[in-house]
């Protein structure tokens, strides 16, 4: 099939950026011919790429590439615009090019809004995927409501990463749309996670961790993740902690960490895309992996990431987190804002090396049977069958789209947009 996905952030700096990537890779290896069209220069092997240029990224949160980019919810109405211009015109150039059979959307805050028009336009299915940032920021700005309301209308399928996520979606939009929605959670590549001594070592080295133990934290430093509390918990971990990650969070860490005279915490930063094998390593490296989130995380790819490693991990009792980690058995569950518990948890481990064992063992056996990309890709593969177009449909489609095409161009064109096909 053909595969177009919509993506509104550079493909690496977090969460969804991973999830799309390893989708889409996967995907491609299975034969079929993908696209994608984000806001990112940076290419995947064998995936044919669409850059957006628009004005300016904005952020839900924070990204760890876009330190100073301004958050939707404070961008004003011509702002919004602008962009939104800039991604139907990519995406209408991109559509005109690929011929998709399918689009897959990811978010929910105006890409859906664009995929509908494309359906208008070219009569092309899509479906939506919500990763849970977006049903946050949304709370906040509600001006793409209406455009959602009515593209969740038309989507054939709505997915969510959790059952949390789910839940959220269709509390938020209407229970009228649950029998279109499923969840399919996120997964890890297995053979990313192989030990190389060549890269544990360079760790060691860089930061002087030899013959110590590791209590690791990743992923963007927002409020969001709770490392201040994991900041206050590390005077008293019976180790070291590696906080590996950047954000708008990190300036306060810092100051959090000088000010306590904290002497156990190594500040890693972003690993950037070119250090990839570094950063995997960083979980070989670790011997407990932490969580400390004070809100509802959707999912948890780096959690995910850490099983994968054969890595016992603790995070707080919250949200889709509840989806992947089983108390006692394949990780351990504490409450949020806890600096006490993580204490306490963190050093149980880190003093029964059987336990640490046993746990990481087990957290890997859930990746293999529940979290792979292998079994992702195939859950995604059956819904896109679903809505797959005959070949004559296909035929009869491409070349029935010009007429309707250039009947927008020339209507858009009168408001001034240049479009550039």
């Amino acid at each position: 099939m053909r595969i177009m996905f919509l993506y509104m952030f550079p493909l690496w700096g977090n969460g969804s950026g991973a999830y799309l990537r390893a989708l889409a890779l996967k995907l491609a290896k299975k034969g079929h011919n993908i696209a994608i069209v984000a806001p990112d220069k940076r290419t995947l092997p064998g995936i044919k790429h669409y850059v957006v240029n628009p004005p300016q990224i904005g952020v839900f949160v924070g990204h760890p590439e876009l330190p100073k980019s301004k958050k939707f919810a404070d961008m004003n109405g011509k702002e919004l615009g602008a962009i939104y211009t800039s991604y139907l015109k990519t995406t209408i150039d991109a559509v005109a090019d690929f011929n998709p059979e399918i689009i897959h959307v990811f978010h929910t805050a105006f890409l859906p809004g664009i995929a509908r028009v494309i359906k208008i336009l070219f009569g092309i299915k899509f479906i939506i995927t919500t990763h849970g940032s977006d049903l946050n920021y949304l709370v906040k700005d509600r001006r793409f409501i209406g455009l959602i309301n009515d593209a969740n209308k038309v989507a054939r399928f709505i997915t969510a990463n959790s059952e949390f996520t789910k839940k959220w979606y269709l509390d938020m939009f209407g229970q009228y749309l649950r029998h279109k929605s499923t969840v399919i959670m996120g997964g890890v590549n297995l053979e990313d996670f192989r030990k190389e001594p060549k890269y544990i070592d360079i760790i060691n080295e860089k930061y002087n961790l030899s013959g110590k133990k590791v209590v690791l934290f990743t992923g963007r430093l927002t409020k969001h993740k709770g490392v201040n509390y994991l900041v206050k918990a590390a005077p008293f971990i019976k180790g070291n902690v590696v906080i590996a990650g950047d954000g708008p969070e990190r300036k306060n860490i810092e100051e959090q960490i000088k000010k306590n005279k904290v002497k156990n915490i190594v500040m890693a930063g972003y690993i950037t895309t070119e250090n990839q094998k570094l950063f995997h390593a960083f979980y070989e490296r670790a011997d407990v992996y932490i969580a400390p989130s004070v809100w509802s995380e959707p999912l948890g790819l780096t959690i995910l990431e850490a099983m994968a490693a054969h890595k016992p991990v603790i995070a707080t009792k919250k949200g889709g987190i509840l989806s992947i980690i089983k108390d006692k058995e394949n990780g351990f569950l504490i409450n949020s804002r806890n600096s006490q518990q993580i204490v306490e948890v963190v050093n149980m481990l880190l003093d029964d090396d059987e336990l640490r064992r046993k746990i990481g063992d087990n957290a890997y056996k859930s990746i293999v049977e529940n979290f792979t990309w292998d079994k992702i890709a195939s859950q995604f593969e059956n819904i896109y069958k679903k809505f797959k177009y005959s070949t004559s449909e296909y035929v009869a489609r491409v070349k029935g789209m010009n007429p309707e095409l250039s009947n927008f161009i020339k209507s858009i064109k009168k408001l001034g947009i240049p479009i550039g096909i």
